[in-house]
């Protein structure tokens, strides 16, 4: 008796809490859940191994915030939180078209941005010297396994937890800006985070306009975990061979920044298009 009433004290605090607050707690948390599992597997054993268990993890992390294991009475909250809808083709089509606009927009963010100043390579590479240590091949696994932990608990805490509950309650566009906040937020701890903080929040923007508009996660996790692999690969880390192009100040105005430009603004003309056209789909 004494156990219930504790714990309808501790539900009575909870469900007293703003839904902005109760959002960004349990999204950290269930983002933080898996990406945290990943760090602790790799940091411990350092080895391209612990990618084998850490499939599972993944399975069992999708399987149980998405409702389908361990039912109860929060199967349907988790569902939702999910965003688990079964997609009409036409919805999944656009969805993987603006997954795929997503990766050339924010890529050509970056490639625009470093084309206009000069590219800090030893501050994006700080953190992740440790993938040097590695074969090649070894390197390439343990990048793409962290680019799909980061893609799936990042989109199942960010766009499914936190901003699921926040869209019910303040609409749309408050629940996208408050996400993409705590988001670029909890990018601060790394080094590269700093010069790109707005292509960050811009990126989480177009992330959270794709969630809602298909209302799934499964075109975000597809576009986000590309876009981790390009910036593993290309950014982060020297794997192959980093941004080697110099500032215009530098070259001039040459044909690779005006490709880029040209491509960044037909690519975001693109995805607001295809986000119109879901307006009329729903």
């Amino acid at each position: 008796m004494e156990k219930a009433t504790h714990s309808n004290f501790l539900s009575r605090i909870w469900n007293s809490l703003p839904v902005f607050t109760r959002s960004v707690i349990v999204g950290s948390l269930v983002s933080g859940l898996g990406v945290g599992i990943w760090g602790a597997l790799f940091s411990g054993f350092k080895t391209p191994v612990v990618i084998i268990p850490m499939i599972g993890v993944l399975w069992l992390y999708c399987r149980f915030f998405n409702g389908s294991w361990i039912k109860g009475k929060t199967a349907d909250i988790r569902r939702e939180n999910f965003r688990r809808t079964k997609l009409t083709p036409s919805i999944r089509k656009k969805g993987l078209l603006l997954a795929i606009l997503f990766v050339i927009i924010v890529q050509g963010s970056f490639v625009i941005t470093y084309r206009l100043i000069e590219f800090p390579a030893a501050q994006f590479t700080a953190d992740y010297k440790i993938i040097d240590e590695f074969p090649l091949w070894q390197a390439w696994l343990i990048l793409i396994m962290g680019s799909i932990v980061a893609g799936i608990c990042e989109e199942v805490g960010f766009r499914g937890y936190m901003q699921v509950p926040m869209e019910k309650r303040y609409g749309m566009a408050i629940a996208v800006a408050i996400t993409s906040l705590v988001f670029t937020a909890t990018h601060l701890g790394h080094t590269w985070a700093h010069p790109i903080l707005p292509h960050i929040f811009f990126a989480s923007v177009l992330l959270g306009l794709i969630a809602y508009h298909t209302n799934s996660l499964i075109p975000g996790i597809i576009g986000h975990s590309i876009l981790d692999i390009f910036d593993y690969s290309i950014w982060w880390t020297d794997i192959t061979g980093g941004f080697i192009r110099q500032p215009v100040f530098r070259t001039g105005v040459d044909a690779h920044f005006i490709f880029w430009v040209i491509t960044f603004v037909i690519a975001c003309i693109s995805f607001f298009w295809i986000i119109n056209l879901l307006k009329v789909d729903k």
